[in-house]
């Protein structure tokens, strides 16, 4: 008992701070290494865009981008577009959905669209639905395809009401989303689903209410989110979860204070 006492009189531990400078210098670093014999660099080629994506959006967040290697970062993505129109992870590599993302949504940010052939773009991930309203691939691929469209302002091309109701038979009972129809729920799907219906403007067929408690029960005690029941959590979810309860505007559900300290402590 005096040891629990004694536990119990200690201060609580200081809040771990954001430093911001830390992460710049940290994302401006991550393609440092040109050793094509050290660990990764092969294993990794392919993650060369995705890559770049995350760090540029996380400068664009820190209101640290500015135009550092805009130039760089176009021929780049010029470089990476296939003669299908579509764009690779890296140089040489074979056009992806996600990545032809990544890279409008790079692009974007720079304000320099203009400096690919995005109706190559269009056309590519458009010739990529299948018949059952999917993008030769599971709901991650409904909203890359559904965002990138959009970005482009090329709809048009697809049918909009199949790829909906691709992402509906994608809903569970529980009222998340899974890969595919039957799937188990999990939550960077589940981001994927709303971030399509959302964009589609069909929110209104979603049980919201089924949703959100699904969502909520994803907090651990930790503080943090896990993907799926009975899981560790991981920062990643911060993400996926939070942007979905904001879409869902069922962010009251969520113990920020606790998930602010979990993602500080990572």
């Amino acid at each position: 008992m005096e040891t629990d006492k004694a536990s119990a009189d200690k201060p609580s531990a200081e809040l771990a701070k954001f430093v911001p400078d830390h992460h710049e210098t940290y994302l401006l670093s991550l393609d440092s290494t040109k050793d094509q014999y050290a660990i990764g660099f092969f294993t990794n080629e392919h993650l060369k865009l995705p890559g770049a994506y995350w760090c540029i959006s996380a400068l664009n967040l820190l209101n640290m981008l500015e135009s550092r290697r805009k130039d760089e970062m176009i021929e780049f993505i010029q470089k990476c577009q296939t003669e299908s129109g579509g764009i690779g992870g890296n140089i040489d590599h074979d056009a992806h959905i996600t990545c032809s993302l990544y890279s409008v949504l790079i692009l974007s940010q720079y304000d320099a669209l203009d400096s690919i052939d995005t109706e190559a773009v269009a056309k590519f991930i458009a010739g990529l639905q299948k018949e059952d309203g999917s993008f030769s691939g599971d709901s991650r691929f409904s909203y890359a395809a559904i965002s990138c469209l959009t970005l482009l302002n090329r709809l048009d091309l697809i049918d909009v009401t199949k790829a909906r109701d691709f992402v509906l038979r994608c809903n569970n009972i529980d009222g998340a989303f899974g890969a595919v129809p039957d799937a188990e729920s999990h939550a960077a799907y589940t981001f994927c689903c709303i971030g399509a219906l959302a964009i589609l403007g069909d929110l209104d067929l979603v049980d919201m209410e089924n949703l959100g408690i699904w969502l909520s029960q994803r907090q651990t005690l930790q503080g943090g989110f896990n993907g799926r029941p009975e899981k560790l959590p991981d920062v990643c979810y911060s993400w996926w979860i939070m942007s979905t309860c904001y879409m869902i505007d069922r962010a009251d559900l969520i113990d920020l204070p606790a998930l602010e300290r979990y993602i500080l402590n990572c």
